[in-house]
Order: C-alpha cells, then structure tokens, then sequence
C-alpha cells in the first residue's frame, strides 16, 4: 500500500510539473514566437492629422508712391495690418488664412522706377532693386495723375511678384489713414486672389479629401483638366507621319525644346522633375475618318468625334515601363494627302483657329497641314519643314494648362502682363505652388489615416522597423514616422508663410506615405488568418494536451473524493 501511494502521489506531481512547464512556459512561448510583428507607430499623430486644420499666410507689402497720401497720413506710415478669415469645409477640413500687410511709403529709387515710361519697364526696374521672397507679394499704389496705366485699368499684374493700384484722387482727400486703407482694401484682396490663392483654388486642391463644390465652372475644368501632383512627368513629343511616300518632314524639336520648353520645366523645378523625349511615327493614322465640307472645301474633324482619335493612336505611342511618372503626351499630326487641308471645328461649327485640343490629364494633339506645298508639278515626296515656332506655341499653352497654371479671367479693370520667354510668371508659380502644397497635404494625411485604419482593422498585417521608421542608408526612403513629421513641418511652414519649405516638405511626406502604403511586406500573412493558424496547431498540440488535462482531470477527482471522505469521518 506504501509502494502504491508513493507512485501515486509521483505521478500527480509528474502530472502537475509537466502543466505547469506547459502553460508557465510552453504557451506564452508559443504565442510569442507566432504572433504578427507590429513595430510602434504614432497613431496619436496620426488621428489628429485625420482632423486637418490648415493655415495659410501671405505676405502683403503695400507701398504708397509720392502724390497718394497726404502730409497727415504720411505720418502714421509705416504700420502693419493682419486679417484672419477662417473656413469649414467639413467636419474634419477647416482653412484658415492669414494676411499681413505692411504699409510703407516708397523709397528714392522706387519713386524713379515707377517713372519709367510703360508698366513693364516700372515693373522690370522695381524687380531689380528687390526681389520678393516666394509667396508675398508687393502692391505699389499710384496716384491718377499716373502714366503708367490706361484710363480704362486699375489694376497692372506684371510678370514678377509686383502690382500696381491706381488710387483716384477723390478717394484720398479728407480722408483719414484708415478710411483710406478701408477703401484700399477691397482691390488688395482682388489682386492677391488673383496673384496668390483664393478659397475656391484651396477648396480644389482638397479635393482628394473633401468633396467640394467650386463657385464657378473654370475651377470645376482646371481641376478636371490638370494632372494630379507627382514628384516626376514624362513629357514625350511625338511626329505621325501618315504618309511618308508624299512627305518627308523635318521638325527640330531638340532645339524647339530647348528654345520653347526648357525655360517653362526650368522654372517648375521645385515642383517636380522632368523628362523629355520625342519619335516620329510613319503610317500612323487617326482613328475618326475625317468628313470633307464642301462649304469649307476642306475635311474637318468635328468636337463629337476628337474623342475617338486618341486610342487607336495611343496604341503607336509605346510605354514608358521604366518610370511610374505620368506621360504628358503631344502629338503634331501631318494629314495625308488624301485628307488634306484637315480642320478641327468646336462645337459651334466654327473653326478653332489653334487647330488643335488636348484631353484632360493625357496630352494635347495639333494637326500641321501642308497643302501649301502643293503644286501643279510638285514632286513627291514634298519636303517639309515644320515651323517649330507656330507649333511649339500651341503645346506650350496646353502644358500649362496640363500642369495646372489656370486661364484666369481677371476682374473688371485689371491688366495682366504676358508671361513672358520662361512662359510662367513668377506669381502663376506662387499660386501653383500654393495650390501643389495643400494638395499633396490632403493627399499625404488621406494615405496616412487609411493606412492607421487598415492596421487597426486587419490585425494579421506585419508592421516591420522599415515602415514604422526610417531605414538606415542614404538613399533609404522615409516612411510613417518622418512621413508624419514632414506633413507637420509642411503644415508649419504653410502657417509663417515659408511656401518653398512647404511644397518641398509636402513633396517628401507624399513620397514617404505612399511608399509606406505600398510596401509589399505589409501582406505578409495577411492572407493567414488565425482559424487557419489554429487549424494547424491543433493537431500538433492535441495529442500532448489530452494526456495532461486527463491527468489534471483525475488529480481534481481524487482531491474531491479525499475532501468528502474527510468531512464523513468528522461526521
């Protein structure tokens, strides 16, 4: 009875030592080593990126030329005024924005610049004697007497940072400093929402986030129209030559692109890279048969039908497998002699006197004709030399609106200067780089907070270091950690009005999150979810666990039976 006892009682403890290795260390091993890694991520940032208040602030330096303020008014210049407007878009978007203006009264030199006989001589000189930082602007007011500005303009927009306000002479006098500048008010605010930014071009470039509703159609078709903000485009000029055996074509385009397009890229480089390459196509028709006007005694190509010119042609133009950029495509097509003169024709039946159009984040298509080269004994095939000038203006125009520089219709009174040789002024580059800056924010915080949510919702999805922080190396991208830090130094900067360190942050966070996004080790076991986990372990654990939970079974009844046997006795 001793003997049975003894191994009785071994065998409890047996029992009870080999679950208690199984459950003290077996399990909690076990768990460790098969559970999904997840590095720390700032998901406090991130949730209050997810509520984006954004403040912009634009500097105004408003500059009273000799004969527009009285010896009393004089007096109380210089000062400084700052304006504070604030906007809901939805119940996560709130704008606010900030204008400072500084009153001054010109000095010496300004005073000879603004006597130079045109605006843009005044507004050339003025641009020499200093250069205006990046997004602020300098509004000079001169009196009526004035000759810089015709009878019927009150407002002159030139092709740098500067503008000039005729101020009449009823408006001055018995007046205050302050009625004065109340009166002045309203044209200021015209002329930085036309030289800066205004709320409808914000509320556009939030459009990634919010659902907006722009208050006029031109916002509507600039946004439709330009391609989404990218750290790089690929821009490819293409020639379709239809008809080779009639004509031999000779376009330079090396030199038409460095004489036309480079200086527009040069001056876009803070907002993205640029790449450029040209081809010629032969045997390369339209995918719309053009239909010949005897009223016109000329083939034409109907707005209804452009549409269907682009695919078949499409087809020719290749890929560029090698980049993720999007491809700006141009296209200068040289009817066959069968179609020749072709003619494009707007919706109203009338001639479009570019004859040209683009389509909407794909590229832009000009039709060349050479039925001047015709004659009674010409021999084929003509040669033709394509002037680069007449085309490289028509693609020009359309890369701007393709990039996003909108046709602004200025406001009753005001005369805006041309853009001049680089084809974009400084102040269109400001407003685009406003408009580039909100809008790869909205895109950055919207990849961001989808990403935080999908992490939280799929807990099987592995967050390793080189998503959660930066990698090591030189050349290591950034992921959420310095993705969210960049979005709140590019929302700082927005708020003291640094607006190059703002696109350039907004350039680095947009990158950062869609690389973190997009990380292809994000689906690692994504796809094993924890009932197949189980389903493996199962047969592998069961086995060992009966036996014990048996043994756990059998000690607890005996221990029971030993209690009842006890409190019988006692009885």
């Amino acid at each position: 009875m001793a003997i049975t006892e003894v191994e009785r009682r071994r065998g409890q403890l047996a029992a009870l030592s080999i679950a208690a290795v199984v459950i003290i260390v077996g399990v909690p091993l076990w768990w460790r080593t098969t559970e999904t890694y997840r590095a720390w991520l700032p998901v406090s940032q991130i949730k209050d990126l997810a509520k984006l208040q954004l403040h912009l602030s634009a500097d105004v330096e408003v500059v009273f030329a000799r004969g527009t303020v009285t010896p009393e008014q004089q007096k109380k210049v210089p000062l400084t005024q700052t304006q504070d407007e604030e906007h809901t878009v939805d119940e996560d978007t709130t704008l606010r924005y900030r204008y400072e203006t500084k009153y001054r009264t010109a000095t010496i030199m300004e005073e000879d610049a603004l006597k130079k006989p045109t605006a843009a001589e005044a507004d050339l000189s003025l641009h020499m004697l200093s250069e205006s930082p990046c997004g602020s602007l300098v509004v000079y007011v001169i009196p009526e007497s004035s000759s810089l500005l015709p009878e019927d303009v009150n407002v002159y927009i030139g092709q740098r940072r500067t503008a000039l306000v005729r101020i009449s002479a009823q408006m001055r006098v018995g007046k205050t400093l302050e009625q004065l500048l109340a009166q002045l008010e309203p044209q200021i605010k015209q002329v930085l929402q036309v030289m800066s930014f205004s709320h409808t071009d914000i509320t556009v470039a939030l459009s990634d986030r919010v659902r907006f509703r722009p208050g006029n159609k031109e916002s509507i078709a600039d946004s439709m129209r330009a391609f989404k903000s990218s750290p790089g485009y690929e821009i490819t000029f293409s020639l379709l030559n239809p008809d080779p055996k009639s004509h031999q074509l000779h376009w330079d385009i090396e030199g038409a692109v460095q004489t036309y397009i480079q200086p527009l890229l040069t001056k876009l480089s803070p907002l993205a890279n640029f790449s450029m390459d040209s081809q010629t196509l032969y045997y390369t028709m339209l995918g719309v048969t053009p239909r010949f006007d005897s009223s016109f005694e000329a083939y034409t190509l109907n707005a209804d039908s452009l549409a269907h010119v682009i695919n078949p042609v499409e087809a020719r133009l290749g890929s560029n497998a090698a980049s993720s950029n999007p491809v700006l495509n141009f296209l200068l097509y040289v009817p066959d002699i069968r179609h020749s003169p072709l003619y494009i024709h707007d919706h109203r039946k009338q001639e479009v006197p570019s004859n040209a159009f683009h389509s909407p984040r794909w590229g832009g298509i000009m039709v060349y004709n050479v039925n001047g080269f015709y004659g009674s004994e010409t021999e084929f095939p003509v040669h033709v030399n394509i002037n680069m000038a007449k085309v490289m203006g028509v693609f020009l125009a359309q890369l701007r609106l393709l990039l996003g520089v909108q046709s602004l219709s200025p406001p009753p009174g005001f005369l805006v200067a041309p853009c001049g040789s680089t084809g974009l002024a400084d102040w269109e580059l400001d407003r685009l780089m406003w408009s580039r800056s909100v809008e790869n924010i909205a895109t950055a915080t919207t990849t961001i907070t989808s990403l935080a949510q999908l992490l939280d919702q799929i807990g099987n999805i592995v967050i390793n270091d080189n998503i959660a922080q930066q990698n090591e190396g030189l050349e290591a991208w950034k992921t959420v950690s310095s993705a969210v830090t960049s979005l709140q130094l590019a929302m700082a900067e927005l708020e003291v009005g640094n607006l190059g360190f703002a696109l350039q942050y907004s350039k680095e966070a947009i990158l950062a999150s869609e690389k973190a996004f997009f990380d292809p080790s994000l689906l690692h076991l994504l796809y094993f979810p924890d009932d197949q986990k189980f389903a493996i372990y199962i047969p592998l654990f069961l086995p060992m666990c009966v036996p014990i939970l048996l043994s756990m079974l059998k000690i607890v009844s005996e221990a029971r039976q030993r209690r009842r046997e006890k409190q019988a006795k006692k009885e």
